[in-house]
This record gives structure tokens, C-alpha cells and sequence, in this order.
């Protein structure tokens, strides 16, 4: 039985998907897993070269990292010069001009999860059958949830929804956001592109994850009910099983 699995999918009407994963559970260096979910964005040769460099780059820079660094170091130092090499990519072809990622990362040590994320691609925690919400939105939507000035409902239904506040590519220097979660045997880690999140709600998230079937199962009915419910966006999705 698989502890991880992932699913990535092109949104309905789309022509590329400018989403990727890296579903990772075995070593990366001295990283006993990693698992990567990101969303691109730059127009069609924007937006897939900058994700699928993002996942190829971060895991590359990460397995070479000598032991004993520290994995928020050691991660910050990977996705600050992926965003370097991204800026660099774009300014060097006017056609990739614009393009960058999102990123939301997470490894697992022992019983502690580490997680980064810039933009609004996320990751939920399945906990003692609850689903939460970890990492925090980098949009103009969720600054208007945070200032009052937006219900957490209506926000999920606002036009400017897609309008992101942080990425990678778009600042020389990218502010990243950094978690330490503590996780138990039982627990479900959830990572996912807002093709996802944007289509199901939590309690819809909360409702299919752990309900003791493969992950595989529930991965791609997660997936067919985003496109069902419009499929506007790439779907993408890492779902991790936490293990003994």
C-alpha cells in the first residue's frame, strides 16, 4: 500500500498544464522524503517552464546539500536561487517575460513535517479526523479576509481570486514562508494547486481523505470532482499517508 501518491491534471479547456508535482517519499539527499506542488503562471511558454524548472531545480539543489544543514536553511536556499534562475530564464526570452511559480514544499522528519510556501498553492493537515489549513494564501483575496474586509465564504467566489501576492520569479529576492508541523501516525498531509482548492471546500477535503480506501483512489476522485465541479485550473495534488 502506497504511503504518497500524486495526480496532475490539466484544467478543462487548457491547452498545457502549467502545474507540477515531485511526489518524492523515498531519500533526496539527506531528506528522507520531499514532496513539492507548483503552480506556474506567465502565458503558454510561461507558466509550464517555470513550475516544471521549480520542482526540477529545488529537488536538484536540495540532494546536493551536505548532512547536518538545516532543512529550512538548507530549503530556503534552494527556492531563493530557483527564484534567481527563474528571473534570469524569463529576462533572457521575451516570451517567457512575466512567468513564474508558486511553490509549497514539504518533508517529513521523524515527527515533525517541514513546510514552506510562496503563493497560494497549499497544504492541509488531516489530524484526529480534522482537516486545517497550514500554510496561508499569499493573494490580494485573503490580505481583504485578514484586513475584514471579506468573508472566509464569499472569498472562495471572488473574481480577483486568482490574483497572487507572492511568487516565484516575480521579486529579485522571494519572502517565503516556513512551518514546523508536528504529525502522528494516522495523520493525512494534503498539498495541492488552487485548481483544487478553488473547486472543493474543506469540508468536501475533509470528507474524502481518510476514509480507508488506497490513496490512489482518492486522489483521482478528488481530481474528477474539481473538474466536475468546473475544472477552471490545473489540478494538481500530493496526498501523504503518515506512517509509523
Amino acid at each position: 500500500m502506497r504511503n504518497a501518491y500524486s495526480v496532475s491534471r490539466m484544467g478543462v479547456g487548457r491547452e498545457v498544464n502549467q502545474d507540477s508535482v515531485l511526489c518524492e517519499p523515498e531519500q533526496v539527499g539527506y531528506f528522507p522524503n520531499l514532496y513539492i506542488v507548483a503552480d506556474g503562471m506567465g502565458g503558454y511558454r510561461g507558466g509550464d517552464v517555470a513550475s516544471r524548472f521549480c520542482v526540477s531545480h529545488v529537488k536538484e539543489r536540495l540532494a546536493a546539500m551536505p548532512e547536518g544543514a538545516s532543512p529550512v536553511t538548507a530549503i530556503r536556499d534552494a527556492i531563493g536561487e530557483t527564484n534567481r534562475m527563474i528571473r534570469q530564464m524569463a529576462a533572457e526570452d521575451e516570451t517567457r517575460t512575466g512567468m513564474g511559480t508558486t511553490i509549497v514544499l514539504a518533508t517529513r522528519f521523524g515527527d515533525v513535517l517541514y513546510v514552506a510556501n510562496v503563493g497560494d498553492s497549499r497544504l492541509y493537515l488531516k489530524h484526529q479526523g480534522r482537516i486545517r489549513q497550514i500554510t496561508e494564501d499569499h493573494s490580494l483575496v485573503e490580505a481583504m479576509v485578514q484586513n475584514g474586509e471579506l468573508s472566509r465564504e464569499n472569498a472562495r467566489f471572488h473574481p480577483n481570486k486568482n490574483i497572487i501576492t507572492r511568487a516565484l520569479g516575480a521579486t529579485p529576492e522571494v519572502e517565503i514562508d516556513f512551518f514546523e508541523v508536528p504529525v502522528t501516525e494516522g495523520d493525512f498531509v494534503l498539498m495541492c494547486s488552487d485548481g483544487l482548492s478553488n473547486m472543493l471546500d474543506d469540508q468536501t477535503l475533509e470528507a474524502q481523505i481518510g476514509s480507508g480506501e488506497e490513496l490512489e483512489a482518492i486522489c483521482e476522485r478528488l481530481a474528477d470532482m474539481a473538474k466536475d465541479a468546473g475544472g477552471k485550473d490545473d489540478i494538481s495534488l500530493v496526498l501523504v499517508h503518515i506512517g509509523a
